[in-house]
């Protein structure tokens, strides 16, 4: 089995992530699982691979879900450390917070990534994740 598949977990990795690659230092694959009420996507990361840090607006409810389902990854909000991610690892982020999350750099990693609902709901993508504050990571 090779390590791509022994990452997918119960879902599919899904193709190329291409829509957004602009947006990532790295591969990354996206199978989307719902648009019905909810947005849900399999998103899975290469080692080493990383978003933009980002923020998720909305002017009453939104945010994001994610649920971490495979490999090692990281989570950061702006001005706080990194957390680690490992399979089980569930992170609410509320719309408005400034963040990244992506795989370690040994370490394929995957997450479900949920959308909440919200009024006037829109990500604004940033800058890319620093190589050296990433390599600091370990």
């Amino acid at each position: 089995m090779s390590e791509k598949a022994s990452v997918d977990g119960i879902f599919a990795c899904g193709p190329e992530n291409t829509a957004y690659a602009r947006y990532f230092v790295g591969q990354s694959y996206l199978n989307v699982l719902s648009r019905e009420g909810v947005f849900i996507a399999n998103v899975t990361f290469e080692p080493g691979c990383r978003n933009n840090w980002h923020v998720h607006n909305a002017t009453r409810g939104g945010g994001q879900i994610l649920l971490c389902t495979a490999g090692h990854g990281w989570y950061q909000e702006w001005n706080k450390p990194a957390q680690a991610l490992r399979p089980g690892d569930v992170v609410h982020i509320a719309a408005g917070v400034k963040h990244w999350h992506g795989a370690a750099s040994h370490s394929w990693f995957s997450h479900l990534a949920v959308e909440v609902p919200g009024e006037n709901a829109s990500n604004e993508w940033l800058e890319p994740v620093s190589a050296a504050d990433y390599a600091a990571l370990g």
